[in-house]
């Protein structure tokens, strides 16, 4: 397997985190396509309309008469993937692809996916969206009988658990791995005649289906990814549903014991481009339903509907639309603010807010504003952006957020501060009005987003959805985080533990 690990030297240095937003961020993004002769070509479009569910590392594998190919890097995917020779290093009429930020695992060159393996059967990559809440658990288990971990990613338990299954057949082989596995996946692998996509009997992350001829299949994080490839979207992958695409055609199965699907809400809010479909659902018209519910709950009088570009923008259009207050671009947001050369000063950390999002001081001085945003985290950001309406003139800003709010940490593959991070578990709403420097905060009712959403309130019993960053309502075991740390697992987790 040819290996190119190394980001271009010409590239400044990449800072991830200098003026990241105070935003949750899924773990990554995944693609596959097979039977096409630009296969690596079209994984990098692929991936490049992924961007935004993983910023620090990109990768791709491809498979040429079973010799594979792979190219990773750390940044993004047009700095990386943006010459022709690159592209030709990948040959081979299947590929798969992988953008990624880091939480279980952290950052740097041996956890960017795709992952492979020379197994006995051939050559194995795989790409995995989500996080495993048993991973230590079995690495552990896997460590003490002579496994040799090369990477800190939980993905790379899926790896060892389908080199050590005793099932002959690779398929039936990675079908046992994912029967161990606990916690959330969507996952893309190709061996030397197959690519298989399958996602967790829940559905928590999402992994759609496409089709770009008679004969080449896409697997993908959303459905953005078709389209910039001009492939047409045959349907969701199912919670617990294993397809496999070969020469002999695609063939289905659901290995695992019935469950009711419970995909992930944050989809909806936040995670997915707005112009994707989920679980069959335009995002964006979702998002509108929300910013309308919103309306419907804590409507005020105010001159002025201002998003929090640009997650807040679908949002505030309905709101706007529903409380009939007019809707303006009050924020101004910078799109070049990815690299820079700036040393990260404590002045320059300051300043960035400002150096990603302007007030438009000609539209909010001496205004009543509705400012809308997705959600709340820390509280950093929204008190930055709160203070820089205020000193733009506006007479009052009223902070309406279009998600309940967010109390508990995500296991399932995003990357979350621990509980007493976040805002909402450690202030009531009048403190953390009163924290922000907003004139009043109102959320989104649980069940107005459900309505939102599917249009009808939660199921308290039973969730549609998994939620669990809102309601602390884990819908899987959480094995690694509920039983005692036994000593290896100690010294791994002070690694991962790192990030957060």
């Amino acid at each position: 397997m040819t290996d190119q690990n190394r980001p271009p030297l010409a590239l400044p240095p990449f800072v991830p985190h200098l003026f990241s937003e105070d935003k949750f961020h899924d773990e990554c993004g995944v693609f596959g396509i097979c039977n096409h002769a630009e296969s690596a070509a079209h994984t990098v479009l692929g991936l490049h309309a992924l961007q935004h569910r993983g910023q620090e590392a990109a990768g791709v594998v491809s498979c040429h008469k079973e010799q594979f190919h792979s190219h990773k890097s750390l940044g993004h995917v047009a700095d990386n993937f943006n010459a022709q020779p690159v592209i030709e290093s990948l040959p081979g009429d299947s590929a798969i692809g992988h953008v990624r930020y880091s939480t279980a695992g952290g950052a740097g060159l041996r956890n960017i996916q795709p992952l492979f393996a020379d197994l006995a059967s051939g050559g194995f990559a795989v790409a995995h969206n989500g996080n495993l809440t048993n991973a230590l658990t079995l690495r552990q288990l896997l460590v003490s009988k002579g496994a040799i971990f090369q990477s800190t990613s939980d993905s790379e338990v899926i790896m060892h658990l389908v080199a050590t299954s005793t099932y002959l057949a690779l398929k039936d082989r990675f079908i046992d791995s994912l029967r161990r596995i606990e916690g959330a996946f969507a996952i893309v692998a190709l061996s030397k005649d197959s690519l298989i996509g399958a996602r967790d009997p829940l559905g928590v992350r999402p992994l759609v289906l496409g089709k770009l001829s008679d004969s080449s299949y896409i697997f993908a994080s959303e459905t953005c990814a078709l389209d910039i490839i001009g492939a047409e979207f045959i349907r969701d992958v199912e919670p617990g549903e294993v397809v496999t695409i070969n020469g002999k055609g695609i063939s289905s199965v659901k290995p695992f014991p019935l469950q009711k699907p419970r995909s992930c809400l944050f989809e909806h809010v936040y995670f997915s481009r707005p112009d994707s479909l989920t679980n069959g659902t335009s995002v964006y018209k979702v998002r509108k339903n929300i910013g309308k519910e919103l309306a419907k709950e804590s409507n005020i009088k105010a001159d002025l509907v201002v998003p929090v570009p640009d997650s807040g923008t679908p949002a505030a259009i309905g709101y706007a639309q529903e409380a009939n207050i007019p809707f303006e671009l009050g924020i101004i947001r910078n799109h070049y603010v990815g690299r820079t050369f700036i040393e990260p000063s404590d002045q320059i950390r300051h300043l960035g807010v400002k150096l990603k999002h302007n007030a438009n001081r000609g539209e909010l001085e001496g205004k009543i504003v509705v400012l809308v945003d997705d959600s709340i985290v820390r509280g950093t950001t929204s008190t930055k952006i709160v203070d820089m309406v205020r000193q733009a003139g506006a007479k009052e800003v009223h902070l309406r957020i279009a998600s309940p709010p967010t109390t508990d940490p995500c296991y399932y593959g995003v990357d979350t501060p621990r509980k007493d991070k976040l805002l909402a578990s450690n202030m009531t709403i009048e403190e953390m009005t009163k924290y922000i420097g907003a004139d009043s905060l109102k959320f989104i009712s649980i069940d107005g987003l459900y309505r939102a959403v599917c249009n009808r309130n939660r199921d308290k019993g039973s969730p549609q959805f998994c939620d669990a960053c809102f309601t602390g309502e884990y819908p899987t075991s959480l094995t690694d985080n509920t039983q005692e740390d036994t000593p290896a697992q100690i010294s791994f987790l002070q690694e991962i533990r790192k990030k957060t």
